[in-house]
């Protein structure tokens, strides 16, 4: 059932107690496993996508994109002489650039650990049960299109370990201009996801994504919405990573096939040039607003891999 936490968007005060030390170990180690196969499918369908597109279109001369793996250690951005140096864990990048299809894609994982600066801990649940240790793992995935028919997209999900554990994520879809079948199908597939496990989760993680992917300082919405969720606990560990699952699985089919529905479509130069002014406010809302921007660079993630959501070319009017 939905806990009062997320009607309200705050962690609820009262939270499931952590699991004995290895089965906590177990649960770690199989959510990760899940994001990497995850990234796994998701690239192999992306990279299947780069060599389908026709060749009238634009860009079709090229080389189907292949992503380029790049690991990082965590390790390797601590600061020696900070008073929260211990940090332990890493990730891999995932990157796409200058492909047929997809202009920039990263599909990145992680599994990072360590203590939570002072000052930061205080923002996070459970911290303070854990004097500021904490775990977490995800897969973050940003796609920016040549196309301006074809939406970019959004999506994570993640894990999180403090003095209490939960389930977080989410996915939106980013039109240059709406097509509202493409927005019926996006929100159709994440619904069906949620539906599964409670049928109360959709309208509430709708409503939380419609909210949080809102540019304040321009009065309007990033795109055209999806979902977006964080303290999934509900009591049931098993249940609540198989709606991760599901989330994942629900974007790996939808998306493809808006891609496929739109990429072999031509545009105009005016095209072009309002797709590049709709990443600019893209652009603005991870560096201003995003939540998990601002997690990897305080708690010493790869600035090369927390800022990969970037996209490669944008304007401002």
């Amino acid at each position: 059932m939905v806990n009062t936490g997320m009607k309200d968007r705050k962690a609820p005060e009262t939270a499931s107690p952590l699991p004995e030390a290895a089965e906590l170990e177990q649960r770690k180690t199989r959510a990760k496993d899940w994001f990497r196969s995850l990234r796994d499918q998701i690239c192999a369908e992306f990279e299947a996508i780069e060599t389908e597109l026709d060749p009238t279109q634009p860009h079709a001369d090229l080389e189907p994109g292949r992503f380029e793996r790049k690991s990082w250690d965590r390790a390797d951005h601590a600061d020696a002489d900070s008073a929260n140096p211990d940090l332990g864990g890493g990730g891999e990048m995932s990157i796409l650039r200058e492909g047929r299809v997809f202009e920039k894609v990263g599909v990145n994982i992680s599994g990072v650990h360590g203590h939570f600066s002072p000052q930061f801990a205080k923002e996070i649940p459970g911290a303070d049960i854990s004097k500021g240790q904490f775990w977490a793992a995800g897969i973050s995935l940003v796609a920016h299109m040549r196309s301006p028919k074809v939406p970019a997209v959004h999506m994570n999900t993640r894990m999180i370990v403090t003095g209490r554990s939960w389930f977080g994520g989410g996915g939106d879809l980013n039109p240059m201009v709406e097509v509202p079948q493409d927005t019926a199908d996006f929100h159709a597939a994440f619904k069906a996801a949620c539906d599964a496990h409670d049928p109360a989760y959709h309208p509430i993680f709708k409503d939380w994504c419609d909210d949080y992917f809102f540019i304040k300082h321009r009065g309007q919405a990033r795109g055209v919405g999806g979902i977006f969720y964080d303290y999934i606990d509900s009591g049931d560990w098993e249940d609540d990573f198989a709606l991760t699952q599901d989330v994942g699985k629900a974007f790996l089919d939808i998306y493809p096939k808006l891609v496929r529905r739109h990429m072999q479509e031509g545009w105009s130069d005016a095209e072009r040039e309002w797709q590049l002014v709709k990443r600019g406010l893209y652009a603005e809302f991870n560096l201003v607003y995003d939540r998990g921007t601002r997690f990897g660079l305080m708690t010493g993630g790869n600035p090369e891999a927390v800022l990969m959501s970037l996209p490669p070319e944008c304007k401002w009017p």
